[in-house]
Parts: structure tokens; C-alpha cells; sequence
């Protein structure tokens, strides 16, 4: 019998640090190896960690609601095995290309390449097969016996993506439904029924004092908030902001919604105006490529990376809070595949299971803050990007159409951008581009 730790890992995402939701296991409990012994909550998703072990919980070492760093106990095991010798730290998801960022708010910019340290070197086991030390994990937790993985690496290594294949299988951590909204949004404190003393006499009101309960709340910021506050400070204080906007006649755009919806075609496809909106970003970008660029840092100077092709961001009101994953190659996509991504991230996203991969990589973003009745708004745009459109509700107003006055579907469509990347005659060439798909969306036909 021997008594094991289990630290907190990081589940391939670029993790610091998680906190521990729901305790799903008990001191006692008897457990498999893959079963779920608690749900954690990182700045990217809520997800439910599996046991790494065979055997009996022996302690839990961190609290429900407490916030860990990645490495940190968070659980011992008794099991019958001999202790296994320690697992060297896990290698950040940059190892195998991609950028180690907050997921949802953009891409960092691209990989950096460094030396490998003895510890991430690819060790070879007894009967002879190359993988590094987190992969080895990796191939524990999901089961995998490693004599039977086809490798890929360029030193004949077993990869991480090796492991997730043979598993049939993107990831060791299953995301977790998330419940649906309730009723209350958000919950508040009721106002008093009567005024304070100094309001009565014109005099402001002294602040709460702190030891009055009820009258004030604190909330603990972590998960996505914490993520979303930490990029949009990076964003708004790095990049040189501009805001341009255009009222738009959308009326053919809402014709155009209303066909395809009676088509048999689309009969199982939810479309709806950002469609359309996503597909005008598309072909505008392509005529102004540098909105679908990126300023990157490096050591020997600035440059802007301009991308070829949209990873097209959708901005998701979820109810962990802000989610931005992206369609990759959405330029490739024609209008009823489009819709079909625009299905699945929509679902995905609500029901909180977008995963990492999906919210990194974004090139350009769609915030469409009209289906919360706003006209229009001034977006802060994802780092790693240098545009964010945000459209706004689309209603019925007065327009001016051949000299007469005619009631019209009409919306606004906004666009931030970062002015290192794009000066003023680009950002609004862009922005009337899109403008001119909503008022024709015949445009679209090559």
C-alpha cells in the first residue's frame, strides 16, 4: 500500500491556476481510474478532472471555493501500486505549437521556441517508447498503453496529439453542461425604504458601513471574469483604440433572413441576421485585409502579422460570462455551412462546453450586442487582433428611399480598431463595406 498525491495539472490550456468547485469524492471513497473526483473551474472553462489513480481517497487537501495554483496538491490517494517516480511539470501548450493564452480574448501572438530544459527532454521507458513526462501522464489518465501509440515527433517521440487520437478522444477533461439562466440575471440588493438621514436633509449619503450586512456584497473575482478583466486592461492599455460606426438600411438583409428560413434547405438551421453580418466581415476583410491583422512584439522590433485567412470570432453572452470562440476558415465556408458553425458555436457555447482550441486563434471578432436592444457601442478588441464589429439591434425607422419617406428596417453597425495596425481611410472602407452587403446582400454573389 502507498499513499500518492495528486496535483493540480494543467489540463492543456496554458493553466496557472483553477479553483475547486464541487468536491464530487470523499475521504474513503473507493475510486477507478477516469472517474471524476471534482469539477474545477479555470479562466476558460468548468470542467470535471478525472482521477488519475486506482485506489482509495485518502484526503482532500484544498477546500470547495478555494483558488490553487497549477502543481499544488489538491488530493492524496491510497493505492496498491508502488509510489510512481515524480512526474516532471507540465510542459505549456506552446510545446506543441499554438499560443499559451487566455482562450476567448485572441491569440497572444505566436509561439515563442526555446530550449528544451533535461526535465522536457523525451525519456525512453523500458520497452523502448520515446514520450516526455507530461505526455506519459496524459497517457495514464486516458488509459492509453503507450506500446500500442503510432508516433509522429520528429525524434520518433510520441506526441500529445498521438495520445488524443488513439483515445478517440479530444481531451482527458469532459466540459461540464452548464445550468440554463434563471429567471434573475443577477441579484441585487433591495434599496432602503427610507431615506438616510443626510439625503433627507440635501446632504449626499455618508458610504455603507463596512460591519452592516446586507448592504453591501462582495464578489470574488476569478474564472471567466477574472480572465475577461485581465485582456481587456492588456487590450485598452496596448492598443491605440478608434471607434467608427454606420446607420444602415437592412431591409433587403431582413428579406434575404426571411427566404432562407421558408427554404427547405435550411429547414433544420437556425438563421438569423448574423449570418449575414458574419459573411459581410468576411468578404469586407478580404478587401481590407490589414482589419484581420495583428501587431506583434518581439525582441528584435514590432511587426504586423497580416493573415490570409478568418478565424471569425463570435462574441457569447454565456452564463459563466464572456466566451469568444471563433469558426476557423470561415472564408472557406459557403452561406448554409456558415450558418451551420454559427449553430453549433451558439449551442456550444450556452450549454458551456466550448473548448480551449475553439477560442483560440480568433483573427477578427462579431460582438452583436443588438439582441440586447442596443443601437450601437464602442467594443475594446480582442488581443491578438485588430478589428471588433459590434451590430447593433435592427428595428423599423423612418428612411428616406427615392425621395420619400418610408419605414425601414434599420441598424447600426460599429467597428473598433487598432490604429497601429489600420489608419482611418482602411477601418472605414471596412466598415462600409459591411455596410453595403446589409443594404445588398447580392454582393455575396460572386
Amino acid at each position: 500500500m502507498s499513499t500518492q498525491n495528486f496535483t493540480l495539472p494543467d489540463v492543456g490550456e496554458g493553466l496557472t491556476e483553477a479553483e475547486i468547485v464541487t468536491w464530487k469524492v470523499a475521504p474513503g471513497d473507493t475510486v477507478a481510474i477516469n472517474d471524476v473526483i471534482c469539477e474545477i473551474e479555470t479562466a476558460k472553462s468548468l470542467v470535471e478532472l478525472p482521477s488519475p489513480h486506482a485506489g482509495v481517497v485518502g484526503e482532500l487537501l484544498v477546500a470547495e471555493g478555494t483558488t490553487v495554483e497549477v502543481g499544488t496538491p489538491i488530493i492524496t490517494f491510497v493505492t496498491d501500486a508502488a509510489p510512481a517516480p515524480p512526474a516532471a511539470p507540465a510542459a505549456p501548450a506552446a510545446e506543441e505549437g499554438g499560443g499559451s493564452v487566455l482562450v476567448g480574448y485572441g491569440s497572444g501572438g505566436g509561439a515563442t521556441s526555446r530550449r528544451k530544459r533535461p526535465a522536457e527532454r523525451p525519456v525512453r521507458s523500458s520497452v523502448g517508447v520515446i514520450a516526455k513526462p507530461p505526455i506519459r501522464k496524459l497517457a495514464r489518465d486516458l488509459g492509453v498503453d503507450l506500446t500500442a501509440v503510432t508516433p509522429t515527433g520528429a525524434d520518433g517521440e510520441v506526441t500529445r496529439d498521438d495520445v488524443v487520437t488513439h483515445a478517440s478522444q479530444a481531451s482527458v477533461f469532459r466540459n461540464i453542461q452548464t445550468p440554463e439562466w434563471g429567471e434573475v440575471r443577477e441579484e441585487t440588493v433591495p434599496a432602503p425604504q427610507t431615506a438616510p438621514v443626510g439625503l433627507a436633509r440635501g446632504l449626499a449619503p455618508s458610504p455603507a458601513p463596512a460591519s452592516d450586512p446586507g448592504r453591501t456584497e462582495s464578489i470574488p473575482v476569478k474564472g471567466v471574469r477574472k480572465a475577461t478583466s485581465s485582456a481587456m486592461v492588456q487590450s485598452a492599455y496596448s492598443a491605440p483604440h478608434v471607434t467608427v460606426w454606420k446607420e444602415i438600411d437592412a431591409t433587403r438583409t431582413m428579406e434575404l433572413v426571411k427566404r432562407l428560413k421558408a427554404a427547405p434547405e435550411y429547414a433544420d438551421i437556425r438563421v438569423s441576421p448574423l449570418l449575414i453580418m458574419a459573411r459581410a466581415v468576411i468578404w469586407a476583410a478580404r478587401r481590407t485585409p490589414m482589419v484581420n491583422a495583428a501587431w506583434v512584439e518581439s525582441e528584435g522590433g514590432a511587426e504586423i502579422l497580416v493573415r490570409h485567412y478568418v478565424n471569425l470570432g463570435i462574441a457569447a453572452a454565456t452564463p459563466r460570462g464572456l466566451l469568444v470562440p471563433n469558426i476557423k476558415d470561415a472564408q472557406d465556408l459557403g452561406m448554409k455551412d456558415l450558418a451551420r458553425a454559427l449553430n453549433r458555436l451558439t449551442v456550444t457555447a450556452r450549454e458551456g462546453k466550448t473548448s480551449p482550441a475553439d477560442q483560440q486563434g480568433g483573427t477578427i471578432t462579431i460582438t452583436n450586442i443588438g439582441v440586447f436592444g442596443m443601437d450601437a457601442g464602442t467594443p475594446i478588441i480582442n488581443p491578438g487582433e485588430a478589428g471588433i464589429v459590434a451590430m447593433g439591434t435592427i428595428s423599423q425607422k423612418p428612411w428616406v428611399v427615392d425621395g420619400e419617406v418610408r419605414p425601414r428596417w434599420v441598424t447600426t453597425v460599429a467597428g473598433s480598431f487598432d490604429h497601429r495596425v489600420i489608419d482611418g481611410d482602411g477601418m472605414s472602407r471596412f466598415i462600409a463595406d459591411v455596410a453595403s452587403v446589409l443594404e445588398e446582400p447580392a454582393l455575396l454573389v460572386d
